[in-house]
């Protein structure tokens, strides 16, 4: 059933909406009469002569220099084999999106019906004018290998088989550093290579132009060992062909004293006993995916003295080629490349691998939810989420190929060039990634109020299946059971309580206690206290106080202040706080910003104001980004004396007596906040010229939740919220509508907020608690 419901929810992410995963968006303005002018007839026709005139103004006047074809024939599709052009489309979609949300690189993916190698190329060579690079995807081997070599002769812009070259990219960083650490020379230690397709093939080719001896491999296909003599090795696989004498080599004898071990073939084929059989400080890369040719744990086990990489991103040391592709095609688009040679690759190779020896952003730690990563066994390659990887390895990419001749337009200012990297792409893809790899690495248990709700439900069951959180649903079971199962959806392990029920006296009897101890002196008496138990936002918020759950879910089906009450009066404010605020997060295309407060405050005093902007300012650190704070007014730095305008002034002075060093100024004009030319040729006092604001707090909530919407439905900015700020523990009210999306969003900040305000819970211990056991326990009897 859970994989039938996995199936369903990939069709539905790829079929909702407009359906696939992109679309063509125009970078001019086409609203008037003008514009549509100069966009067609008659003012295209200026730049098409142009371009006649001085072919390589297609660069200057089109999209050609940031374009690149995603090209396939699904000879080879992922572990799909041979399934055709348009079943691959998916795959080349996807592709075209990491390009994007990598690298800022446009993507047409072309699905071509022709398995003809020659054929192919001449199609392909004939779509050059229109692309900057071409990106080969997907194609069976020996062909591919053919036709990335004709289409390399044949163009005069970049082409890569990333399923070759990427793999061999990323996994040769990994090799040097690994090597380092094992104190070995690349041209002494012997490799034994399983696998012998194209992504192995490239693989030892750029191995040995790293330094690797070709008389150091030993490489077995499905058959067996390649060796010279063997029948049926065809002519791209006779050059890896060792001596004949190690004709009766199998992979366990071949293993005995060997070095490296190169994975590239299918999973659970390596033993214990063979990687036991391994010289002195092994190095294993099983690249196998799903399953890795030996599993990562039982390798580490088997020796202490081992380096493993996995291609999978649940192990240190993925080998994934996100890390090379975009990067790779950024630096040789920016540089007018007419060719991604060996210099290039062995420049990503190194700069991979020096990238791995600097310190780790702290942004890269808390995705990871480590405290310092740094390099050693368990790191010899960069994180994905690193957000050093563009102006790293796309600028010694550039350089590679300037530096060997392949380079049209050469870079002189490499500080502006980086610069305009890092502005390429806003922290907004980063910090969406981030909070949602940081939910999966120490989940927490959800309390979900509302769960008699199918969108509750299938989000909970999304929650545990992607491993971001443990739900604990309140509600009538008989009644959630059949909206599951109505639906598909397996809620097998999952706690489901009702507090009215019988069965939950003794715990609606020990929790009224305690919420009667703590309002018994503020108008609650006994009666109401005890009542108050068989409400489900007052038993999550105690099962969250009583340590039984970590963080709470409410408010889809309720009004606002009736989930917020019982928060502030079970769960309580920090300490110190005297107002809760409510926060949002906003992606833009300026990357994230966080808008306060939008849901809680209707008119704050300026100390109310500032204790808010102090908030959200705590909140906006524990993602790792320097908050630089806008306070918004209709009055730009004294310019009405009107009590509104004084209100915020008066605030911005208070946060800054208590924060000197916080990056924070007003009262100003929304626009204002955002035009460094206004600001610093009128106002070159203000703190707002350092860096990008980032975070907006509004006068009253009226403005603020205005605003919020305004964003949301007219400039279609992506949202998360509203986060509750000042609370104890984690406690966050869904608007009204919340789509699965923004509640699932919700759950990962929930999550993350929990993981800062209580200790880790690995999931053993999780599922080894008494106290998950009692949930367990209720559940079935009730």
């Amino acid at each position: 059933m859970q994989k039938d419901l996995q199936k369903q929810q990939a069709l539905e992410y790829h079929s909702k909406g407009r359906p696939g995963k992109i679309e063509v968006v125009p970078t001019k303005e086409a609203k008037t009469q003008r514009d549509l002018s100069l966009a067609y007839s008659p003012g295209v026709a200026v730049p098409c002569l142009e371009i006649a005139a001085n072919p390589e103004d297609v660069y200057k006047y089109t999209a050609k220099g940031n374009l690149v074809g995603v090209i396939s024939n699904g000879t080879a599709v992922l572990g799909l084999g041979n399934i055709g052009p348009e079943a691959g489309k998916p795959v080349m979609e996807g592709k075209g999106v990491l390009f994007k949300i990598f690298a800022d690189i446009d993507v047409f993916d072309i699905e071509i019906r022709e398995t003809d190698p020659e054929k192919f190329v001449q199609i392909v060579q004939a779509l050059e004018p229109t692309f900057g690079g071409i990106n080969l995807e997907d194609i069976k081997s020996p062909e591919c290998f053919y036709i990335e070599q004709e289409l390399k002769k044949r163009c005069k812009i970049p082409i890569m088989h990333d399923d070759q070259h990427g793999t061999a990219i990323i996994s040769s960083a990994g090799l040097l550093n690994a090597l380092e650490i094992q104190k070995k020379k690349i041209d002494k230690v012997k490799f034994v290579v399983n696998g012998a397709g194209a992504a192995a093939m490239a693989c030892i080719k750029l191995y040995e132009s790293l330094g690797a001896k070709h008389t150091n491999f030993m490489v077995f296909d499905r058959k067996g060992i390649l060796y010279k003599g063997r029948e049926g090795v065809d002519e791209l696989k006779q050059k890896f062909c060792v001596e004949e004498k190690y004709k009766d080599y199998d992979l366990a004898k071949a293993f005995k004293d060997a070095d490296v071990f190169i994975g590239l073939s299918a999973g659970n084929t390596v033993t214990a006993d063979m990687v036991r059989s391994m010289a002195k400080n092994p190095i294993v890369f099983a690249m196998a995916n799903p399953d890795p040719e030996i599993d990562y744990e039982t390798a580490v086990a088997t020796r202490k003295d081992l380096i493993m990489a996995t291609g999978r991103s649940d192990f240190p040391n993925q080998v994934n080629n996100v890390l090379g592709f975009p990067y790779i095609f950024r630096g040789a688009l920016d540089v007018r490349a007419t060719q991604i040679n060996e210099a290039m690759k062995l420049a990503a190779v190194n700069a991979l691998a020096e990238l791995t020896k600097t310190p780790v952003p702290d942004i890269v730690n808390l995705a990871y939810n480590e405290k310092n990563i740094s390099f050693g066994p368990s790191y010899i390659i960069p994180k994905p989420l690193d957000p050093r990887l563009l102006s790293s390895i796309a600028p010694a990419v550039a350089r590679a190929a300037m530096d060997s001749g392949v380079a049209k337009y050469p870079i002189t200012d490499w500080e502006e060039y980086i610069l305009g990297l890092n502005r390429r792409l806003g922290l907004d893809n980063q910090l969406s990634r981030v909070i949602g790899n940081k939910a999966r690495k120490d989940p927490k248990r959800v309390v979900f109020a509302d769960a008699e709700n199918l969108k509750i439900i299938k989000v909970a069951s999304l929650a545990q299946e992607e491993g971001i959180a443990y739900p604990v649903l309140l509600g009538d079971e008989t009644s959630i059971l059949k909206i599951a199962a109505e639906n598909g959806i397996d809620l097998e392990g999952m706690p489901i309580i009702n507090p009215k029920d019988d069965k939950t006296e003794e715990q609606r009897k020990r929790f009224g206690e305690l919420f009667f101890a703590k309002r018994q002196r503020r108008g609650v008496n006994k009666y109401e206290a005890f009542k108050a138990m068989k409400d489900r936002n007052h038993f999550g918020c105690m099962l969250v106080e009583t340590g039984e759950a970590d963080c709470m879910i409410s408010g889809l089906s309720r009004n606002y202040p009736d989930t917020i009450r019982p928060a502030i009066q079970i769960i309580g404010k920090e300490e110190g706080v005297t107002k809760i605020a409510g926060m949002y997060i906003m992606f833009t295309k300026r990357g994230p910003l966080f808008l306060a407060d939008t849901t809680v405050n209707f008119n704050p005093t300026a100390e109310e104001l500032a204790e808010i902007t102090l908030l959200v300012a705590k909140e906006v650190k524990q993602f790792n980004i320097k908050p630089r704070i806008a306070m918004l007014s209709y009055s730009n730095f004294g310019t009405s004396d009107s009590p509104e305008a004084n209100l915020v002034r008066k605030a911005r002075e208070l946060v800054k007596k208590k924060d000197p060093e916080l990056i924070c100024d007003g009262e100003v004009q929304g626009i204002l906040a955002f035009n460094k030319e206004i600001l610093k040729e009128n106002y070159p006092f203000t703190e707002l010229l350092e860096g990008e604001v980032n975070t907006l707090i509004f006068p009253n909530l009226a403005a603020g939740n205005i605003a919020y919407n305004l964003l949301q439905e007219v400039g279609g900015a992506d949202s998360i919220g509203p986060i509750l700020l000042g609370l104890n523990k984690p406690v966050h009210v869904l608007q009204l509508g919340s789509s699965i999306r923004s509640i699932l969003n919700m759950v990962m900040i929930a999550v993350v907020d929990a993981q800062m305000k209580c200790r880790s819970n690995t999931q053993e211990e999780v599922k080894k608690s008494k106290r998950w056991k009692k949930f367990r326990k209720v559940s079935h009897e009730i």
